[in-house]
């Protein structure tokens, strides 16, 4: 009976963690964008800085941007591709869910900043 309480509690946090994604404004993520991210990252195509090019983000295996050199080599081990949820988790702790990456960020820790963030990475396709 504990096993199904904790299989539901972790599909309610799931719906919950999908749902905050899907209530992210795009617009407001671009702003985010800007001040906490675009520092380090562009949203042009094929245009790396210190780190690389979040366009097309979403569905590409992390640590694959195949003319970025800036990879750390615990993110080239990695075996995950960005999902909203693998984002999510990265943008709020890089260092706990890459130990060993370069990312110099501390993290986003507002969850509104986040979602909107992330439905902006994910309106840019190429």
């Amino acid at each position: 009976m504990k096993k199904i309480a904790v299989w539901v509690s972790l599909a309610s946090l799931a719906v919950i963690s999908t749902a905050s994604h899907a209530e992210g404004n795009a617009k407001a993520g671009a702003s985010v964008f800007t001040e906490e991210c675009s520092d380090c990252h562009s949203t042009t195509p094929g245009r790396n800085k210190r780190g690389p090019s979040l366009v097309g983000v979403m569905g590409r295996r992390a640590g694959s941007v195949t003319d970025f050199s800036g990879y750390s080599e615990a993110m080239k081990k990695v075996d995950w591709t960005w999902t909203a949820e693998k984002l999510e988790a990265y943008i709020t702790a890089p260092k706990k869910v890459v130990p060993g990456g370069r990312m110099k960020y501390d993290g986003l820790q507002d969850a509104k900043d986040r979602a909107d963030v992330i439905a902006y990475v994910t309106s840019l396709t190429k």
